[in-house]
C-alpha cells in the first residue's frame, strides 16, 4: 500500500519543496496520492520510518527534543493541506471535491492521532512543571500552555469508547462542514434571473448593467450588452447588492431577496438537516469533554467568556435599538414623501433600496457615481502608501516570482525601507461565481519560522493570500469599486499585515497563529478606519480616466455619511452573533424549537422589522457552519471595540501630525502586528494603549454615544 502511494506521488507538485507552492500545477489528481504520501511520511504504515512515531519514541521534554520536531510535522501538513483547501475555495470543481472527500478522513485521523498523543501531552506537562520552565521565553511558555489546552480539547484525556466516539464526531463534523459549503456555492451558482425587458432593470447603474450582461453572455446569450441586454441577476454579492440597492421594480427586488434568504434550504441542496446534525454533534462532543455546551468549548481558547460576550452584545444592542427605530421611521417618511406606496408598508426588500435613496438625498452622494474614483490599481497604491507611512515598509509588485492559480491573481513582495524582503502575498480580487466561494478572507500560505529557515537565511519568510469577491473589470475598464469594496480590501490587508509583519521567530505563535480568535479581527477592523482618513482617501480617490482627485466636498459628504444607519448595521451584526451564541449554548437539538424559531425569537430583540416566516439565512451562514466562527461570531464586535480604541490612539496623537502618526504606527507594528500569538492579546493591547480597552471609541465612531448635557 505504502509503495503504491509513493509511486503515485512521484513528481507530485503538491509535495515539491519549492520556495512557493505550485498553485499553477496542482490538480485534483494530485490530491489523494500527495496527501496520502505525506501522511505516510508523518504517521505511516512502516512505523520506523514516519516522523510522529519517531518523535514519540525519542521524546525529551525540552525545546529541541519536543517542540521543534513537532513544529516540523505540523508545518508540513498545514502547508500541503492549505494548498488543497485554498484551491477548493478559489478553483472549485467536481474532481477536486471528490478528491478532498476521499482523503479528508485520512487527514482528520492524523490530526486526531497527533492531538491525542499521550507521550507528547505528558512531555509538555513535564516541561511546564520542570526546572527549565523559567528559562523559556514568554512566547515559548505560551506555546507549551496552548499545546496542553488544545490537547485536552482534542480529547487526549478520553479513553476507549469515549475516544472512539469523539474521533467519529470530528470526522463527521469535517464532512458536514464541507458539504454545507458546497451546497451554498451550488445554490448561488444555480440561481440566474434572466431579464429581457429594459423596464425590469430601470435604476441599475452602468456597472451593474455591464456585469449583468457579462453574466448573460457567460450563460450563452451571445452579444448581450449593458444597454440592450439580456441581463442575468445572480445571488453573487456584486450582482445581488446593486440590484437590491437600485432596481426600481419592487416585485423583482422581492423575488431576488426571497431567493437570497432561502439559499441552500430546499431540495438536494437543503442545509437544514446538516445544521441540525452539526449542532447535535457539537453538543455531544462538548459533553464528552466535560463541558455543558459547544460555546464553552469555543470560549476555552478565546479572550471572552460566554457571559462577557453576551454582556457586550447587550450593551451594544441597547445603545442601538432606539436609534435603529428612528432609522426605520426616516425611511418610511422619505418613501412617503416620494409618493411611493412602500412607505406605508416598508418591507425587507425595500430597506436597501430606500436606504440608498435617502443617503443620496441626505448627503448628495451616489455610490455608483463614486466608482470611477476607486479603481483597484489606485486603491492598492493608496493602501500600500499608507502601510509605508504607518509601518515603515515598501510593497512592490512581484508578478512572475511565484506561480498563481488564475491569470488575474497578483503577487507582491513586502520589504523594509532598507530594501530587505520580509514577506510576500497573493491578491485574488475578483468575483468568479462559477468556481470561487463568496465573501472575502485572508489566510497563510507559509508562516514565519526560524526553525524552518532556508539555508543561508535567518528565518523562513511569511507568505499570505488575500481573497476578495469584488466587481470584476467590465470590458476595457478596470475594476471600479464601491466604497464598501474598498473597506473590504483594507480589512483583509489588516489580517495580512499581522501575518506578514510578525516579529515572532517561534513558528507556532508567529503571525496570526494562536492569536485568540476574538482578537484576530483587531488589525483588520483597525485598517478600515483609514478609509475615512482624508490624506489616505484623497491619495487614492483618483478618477480612472482623468486622474482628477475626488472633490473635497464629496469627501466631506462621504465622511458625514459614515454613520448613516450605523445603529441598524450594528443590530444586524448583533443579531448574527446572538443567534450563534444561542444555538451553541442553550438550544437543544431535536427539542420543541427549530433553529429558525431561535433566529426569529432573537430577531424580535435585534431586528426592527421581523424576519419573514420563510427566512432561511442560517442555511447559508457559512461563518458558523463551515468556517471558524462557531460560538465566535461575536468576535467581530469584541475586536471592533479593540480596533476602534486602537485607532483612537492615532486620533489622540493627531491624524494630520505625520510625525506622531508614524511614531504611533511603529508602536502598533511592534505590539499588535509584531507579537502574534506569543503574548496574551489583552496584554498586547495594553502594551500598545497603556490601559485596558474601552467601548467608548466604538460608540463614538458609530455616533451612538449618548449626548452629554451641558
Amino acid at each position: 500500500m505504502a509503495t503504491a502511494v509513493a509511486e503515485q506521488a512521484v513528481d507530485n507538485p503538491l509535495l515539491e519543496d519549492a520556495e512557493f507552492p505550485r498553485f499553477d500545477a496542482v490538480e485534483a489528481r494530485h490530491v489523494v496520492p500527495g496527501i496520502r504520501q505525506l501522511l505516510t511520511d508523518l504517521v505511516g504504515v512502516v512505523l520506523q520510518e514516519n516522523e510522529l512515531v519517531k518523535l514519540e519514541a525519542n521524546l525529551q521534554p525540552s525545546w529541541p527534543g519536543l517542540v521543534q520536531p513537532l513544529e516540523k510535522i505540523v508545518d508540513r501538513l498545514s502547508v500541503a493541506w492549505g494548498v488543497v483547501s485554498h484551491l477548493k475555495a478559489v478553483k472549485d470543481s467536481e474532481e477536486l471535491r471528490l478528491a478532498v472527500e476521499e482523503v479528508q478522513p485520512d487527514k482528520v485521523a492524523f490530526t486526531l492521532r497527533l492531538g491525542q498523543s499521550k507521550p507528547i501531552f505528558e512531555a509538555f506537562k513535564e516541561m511546564k512543571e520542570g526546572q527549565e520552565w523559567n528559562t523559556l521565553s514568554e512566547a515559548q511558555q505560551r506555546i507549551v500552555e496552548i499545546q496542553l489546552k488544545e490537547a485536552f480539547l482534542n480529547g487526549v484525556g478520553l479513553e476507549d469508547e469515549a475516544r472512539k466516539r469523539f474521533n467519529q464526531i470530528k470526522q463527521d463534523l469535517e464532512k458536514l462542514s464541507t458539504k454545507f459549503s458546497e451546497h451554498v456555492l451550488d445554490s448561488t451558482k444555480k440561481y440566474a434571473k434572466l431579464l429581457t425587458d429594459p423596464r425590469d432593470v430601470e435604476g441599475l447603474p452602468p456597472t451593474a448593467l455591464g456585469l449583468a450582461a457579462q453574466a448573460a453572455e457567460a450563460k450563452g446569450y451571445e452579444g448581450a450588452t449593458a444597454d440592450l441586454g439580456p441581463w442575468i441577476i445572480t445571488l453573487d454579492i456584486p450582482s445581488y447588492i446593486p440590484f437590491l440597492k437600485h432596481a426600481r421594480n419592487r416585485s423583482l427586488r422581492e423575488e431576488v431577496y426571497r431567493a437570497f434568504i432561502t439559499q441552500a434550504s430546499s431540495g438536494d441542496l437543503d442545509n437544514t438537516p446538516i445544521i441540525n446534525k452539526i449542532l447535535e454533534l457539537r453538543l455531544e462532543k462538548a459533553k464528552l469533554l466535560g463541558y455543558n455546551n459547544h460555546a464553552e468549548v469555543s470560549m476555552a481558547l478565546k479572550m471572552a467568556t460566554l457571559e462577557k460576550a453576551e454582556e457586550l452584545l447587550e450593551q451594544l444592542r441597547s445603545s442601538s435599538w432606539d436609534a435603529a427605530l428612528i432609522d426605520l421611521q426616516d425611511l418610511k417618511d422619505y418613501a412617503k414623501e416620494q409618493g411611493a406606496p412602500d412607505g406605508s408598508n416598508i418591507c425587507l426588500w425595500d430597506i436597501t433600496f430606500w436606504s440608498e435613496r435617502l443617503r443620496e438625498a441626505k448627503f448628495d452622494i451616489n455610490e455608483e457615481e463614486l466608482r470611477p474614483y476607486f479603481s483597484l490599481p489606485k486603491v492598492t497604491d493608496g493602501l500600500f502608501s499608507l502601510a509605508s507611512t504607518l509601518f515603515g515598509v515598501k510593497i512592490e509588485a512581484a508578478d512572475g516570482l511565484a506561480p498563481v492559480w488564475h491569470k488575474d491573481v497578483r503577487f507582491y513582495q513586502v520589504k523594509e525601507l532598507s530594501g530587505e524582503p520580509i514577506a510576500y502575498f497573493y491578491f485574488d480580487a475578483y468575483s468568479r461565481p462559477s468556481e470561487k466561494r463568496g465573501g472575502a478572507w485572508m489566510d497563510e500560505v507559509l508562516g514565519r519560522s526560524e526553525l524552518l529557515a532556508p539555508k543561508g537565511r535567518h528565518a523562513r519568510l511569511p507568505v499570505a493570500h488575500m481573497v476578495c469577491n469584488q466587481t470584476p473589470p467590465v470590458g476595457d475598464e478596470p475594476s471600479l469599486m464601491t466604497f464598501r469594496e474598498v473597506e473590504t480590501v483594507f480589512h483583509e490587508f489588516g489580517h495580512a499585515l499581522q501575518h506578514m509583519l510578525t516579529r515572532q521567530n517561534e513558528g507556532l505563535v508567529a503571525g496570526i497563529r494562536n492569536v485568540e480568535w476574538d482578537a484576530v479581527e483587531l488589525p483588520s477592523q483597525f485598517m478600515e478606519n483609514w478609509c475615512y482618513h482624508r490624506a489616505t482617501l484623497m491619495g487614492m480617490a483618483k478618477h480612472y480616466k482623468t486622474g482628477e482627485t475626488l472633490p473635497e466636498e464629496v469627501y466631506v459628504k462621504l465622511k458625514a455619511a459614515r454613520n448613516f444607519r450605523a445603529a441598524s448595521m450594528m443590530l444586524r451584526q448583533i443579531h448574527f452573533a446572538s443567534v450563534d451564541l444561542e444555538l451553541h449554548s442553550r438550544f437543544q437539538p431535536g427539542g420543541p424549537e427549530t433553529v429558525f424559531d431561535v433566529d426569529k425569537r432573537i430577531g424580535w430583540r435585534t431586528q426592527v422589522i421581523p424576519l419573514l416566516p420563510e427566512d432561511r439565512f442560517l442555511c447559508s451562514f457559512s461563518h458558523i457552519f463551515a468556517g471558524g466562527y462557531s460560538a465566535g461570531y461575536y468576535s467581530y464586535k469584541w475586536a471592533e471595540v479593540l480596533s476602534a480604541d486602537a485607532f483612537a490612539a492615532f486620533e489622540e496623537a493627531g491624524l494630520e501630525n505625520e510625525v506622531a502618526v508614524k511614531e504611533t504606527g511603529r508602536k502598533f507594528r511592534e505590539t499588535v502586528l509584531g507579537l502574534g500569538g506569543g503574548r496574551p492579546p489583552l496584554q498586547v493591547f495594553k502594551d500598545f494603549r497603556g490601559r485596558e480597552p474601552s467601548t467608548d471609541a466604538l460608540l463614538r465612531h458609530s455616533g451612538l454615544l449618548p449626548a452629554v448635557a451641558a
